[in-house]
């Protein structure tokens, strides 16, 4: 089963001082952080901060590329955890069929926020991240948890990247 999520925040992890995507599910019980590389975070915040950029960026190449075959996203799925790697798909529509393509989960974030189309994590994903939860050596996972599901607009405001 998919739960739908939306991003909630991008921020840097005060621990690892890595960049973390927050998916917040939309009804509000779950929250899965995804750590991303830099240059992924960068192409995720500019989407999220509508900063134009002097020439398209990859994520905005691929948007061109799609709209020009015709081809639109239906959504994106993070669909598997496995050795503390998050996996995901894209799941592209063209003329009535579905398409999916194998995509790390920063990227199927960035094209889907430049794409306006839903964001969901398989329930396995959730389950498993709970219960693994090895999302960063350097913590406890227990704690780093209970930190970011207990994040409010303030606490976003201040750690943000």
């Amino acid at each position: 089963m998919e739960v739908e999520m939306k991003i909630r925040h991008l921020m840097m992890d005060p621990v690892t001082n890595l960049p973390i995507v927050i998916l917040k599910d939309i009804s509000g019980n779950s929250v899965l952080p995804i750590w991303v590389g830099i240059y992924e975070a960068n192409a995720i915040a500019l989407e999220i901060e509508k900063v134009p950029t002097q020439r398209p960026m990859t994520h905005d190449l691929i948007k061109s590329l799609l709209l020009g075959l015709g081809t639109g996203i239906k959504k994106v799925v993070v669909n598997e955890l496995k050795e503390d790697t998050f996996y995901a798909l894209i799941w592209l529509e063209r003329d009535g069929e579905m398409i999916s393509v194998d995509s790390r989960p920063s990227d199927a974030l960035a094209l889907a926020l430049r794409l306006d189309c839903p964001i969901f994590v398989e329930d396995t994903v959730l389950k498993s991240s709970k219960v693994t939860g090895s999302f960063s050596d350097k913590v406890n996972n227990d704690e780093l948890r209970r930190w970011l599901e207990g994040l409010n607009d303030e606490d976003l405001g201040r750690y943000k990247m």
